[in-house]
């Protein structure tokens, strides 16, 4: 028997990846079913920051001495005003630890910018973009330190695919959540751990009419959108005004009249423009 327990957030959950019984399935219940006799349990939430995996899911976790566990979070840390990425990185650190003293092979994974999913103007996507690099080198450091099983989905082309995606751009969709299972399948397989046949890589069901996905957005995913933008828009905002005030003093050109004396080395010609320098604060 192996006992896989999965840690995260909404992605590990499964949403996007409708359940026959109206729940959710996902990447990890379809990763469980290649392992030799599996025991799942899924402990992930919705909208759990890295923080909540360690308080609330980690003493859940540890309790059932897990052979195979994932630790997939961080995105929503990204998307709060209060970001810290050394903290973090701090909680990945502790649950990955302890998920490693059990005697757990652990799978962790570099998410993709969501700024790209989101399809957001620049101005904002770059600080976000930022944001999830700071948290991706965080987790690269816990997988390297513990010897983790880490998938790289930031820099995997197929992760950018429109069709990978649900309506909403930042879960996966059905065919996503294959995509995930099956790349993390062939990293246990890689590494010698007993697997049998990898998930089929193409959906089972048919995709959601364009109707359903624009009644789910205006129920669900509206109150998703809300909830998140409370908080989100308004730093991202700041961020982006930060970024255009930087940039702007970056642009400012030097009067260098100032630096021309009569007995000066440098002088300059009255009747030729002053090339624009850019100075740069250090």
């Amino acid at each position: 028997m192996t006992t896989y327990v999965a840690l995260g957030d909404s992605i590990t959950v499964g949403m996007g990846d409708p359940a026959p019984d109206g729940g959710w399935r996902g990447w990890a219940a379809l990763l469980a079913g290649t392992l030799p006799q599996p025991q799942m349990h899924n402990l992930a939430t919705l909208g759990a920051l890295a923080a909540d995996v360690e308080r609330v899911q980690l003493p859940a976790a540890a309790a059932l001495r897990p052979d195979v566990a994932s630790v997939v979070v961080g995105i929503n840390d990204t998307l709060r005003g209060d970001f810290d990425p050394e903290r973090t990185g701090a909680s990945v650190s502790r649950t990955v630890s302890a998920l490693r003293a059990e005697g757990a092979q652990v799978l962790t994974m570099r998410l993709p910018d969501p700024g790209q999913m989101f399809g957001l103007p620049r101005a904002l996507a770059r600080p976000l973009a930022r944001r999830m690099r700071a948290v991706n080198a965080a987790v690269d450091e816990v997988a390297r330190r513990h010897g983790t099983l880490h998938l790289d989905a930031a820099r995997d082309a197929a992760t950018y695919e429109r069709r990978y995606w649900s309506v909403d751009r930042l879960h996966p969709n059905e065919r996503g959540h294959r995509l995930i299972a099956c790349r993390f399948h062939a990293l246990l397989a890689a590494a010698g751990y007993p697997v049998g046949p990898g998930p089929d890589p193409e959906p089972s069901s048919p995709p959601p009419t364009r109707l359903a996905e624009i009644g789910w957005m205006a129920t669900k995913g509206t109150a998703w959108l809300v909830r998140r933008s409370r908080d989100l828009v308004p730093a991202l905002v700041g961020l982006a005004v930060r970024e255009w005030l930087t940039a702007e003093r970056e642009r400012e050109p030097a009067n260098l009249n100032v630096l021309s004396r009569s007995s000066g080395n440098l002088r300059l010609n009255r009747g030729l423009p002053l090339a624009p320098l850019k100075v740069r604060n250090r």
